[in-house]
């Protein structure tokens, strides 16, 4: 929801059960500017419990009158509370994530949407005519409809690698941008190395070129979350 913060209450430390070192535990009242997704209606004030961090000199931030965006459950039996579904579910509105949160939330509903990623079904590389050229497709397993991976070698080119939303590999797209949905289920989804028994079938000239090539999408779709690292 984007919601405008109307009171912060602190709570005292010896009531702040659980609270994380550099932080102070706010009970905040929000009045509700707009629902961007959500199971049903709420009342037009609404309160919860937030942990704020501590800015480097040890103050409190001031959070009375800012606008926010928060990811929140109900909860249950009390219409008028919410709980943030993590400690950091509480952002300072802008347009940019304001227009962010919009279109994830869009996506997710879409019956286009790319579905989850669960693992990794099969791989295989043909290597080219030429030193240095080849091309690997890895198919992955999902919840829905087929996704595809496939990375690109060309002699004096760099490596090329694009991903196929249907079981029709021509129609494939280029490499998603960061903070789209796609992005999130390759970025998210996929293990870290492709799994030992994916590559069991392969020689090892060909194993080693599939390894390579997953590499190189990982490291092109970057981490997970902003400031991981990427492994």
């Amino acid at each position: 929801m984007d919601a405008t913060i109307t009171d912060a209450a602190k709570i005292k430390p010896a009531e702040a059960v659980g609270i994380a070192p550099g932080h102070v535990r706010y009970y905040l009242t929000v009045t509700i500017n707009a629902l961007i997704r959500a199971p049903g209606a709420l009342p037009p004030q609404i309160g919860y419990l937030y942990d704020a961090p501590l800015d480097a000199a040890g103050r409190a931030p001031k959070l009375k009158k800012m606008r926010v965006i928060i990811f929140a459950r109900t909860v249950a039996n009390s219409p008028d509370q919410l709980q943030l579904i993590t400690p950091g579910a509480q952002l300072q509105w802008s347009p940019q994530t304001d227009a962010t949160v919009r279109r994830l939330a869009a996506d997710l509903v879409s019956p286009k949407a790319p579905p989850a990623i669960v693992g990794i079904s099969n791989a295989f590389h043909a290597a080219g005519t030429l030193p240095g050229e080849g091309e690997t497709q890895i198919f992955l397993k999902t919840t829905g409809h087929p996704i595809s991976l496939g990375i690109q070698r060309k002699q004096n080119q760099p490596p090329v690698w694009t991903v196929s939303l249907s079981e029709v590999v021509e129609d494939a797209l280029p490499p998603p941008q960061r903070n789209t949905f796609l992005w999130y289920r390759l970025a998210c989804g996929l293990p870290v190395e492709i799994p030992a028994d994916t590559l069991s079938g392969l020689d090892p000239a060909d194993a080693a070129a599939v390894q390579q090539d997953y590499a190189l999408v990982k490291q092109g779709l970057g981490p997970c979350r902003a400031g991981a690292n990427p492994s």
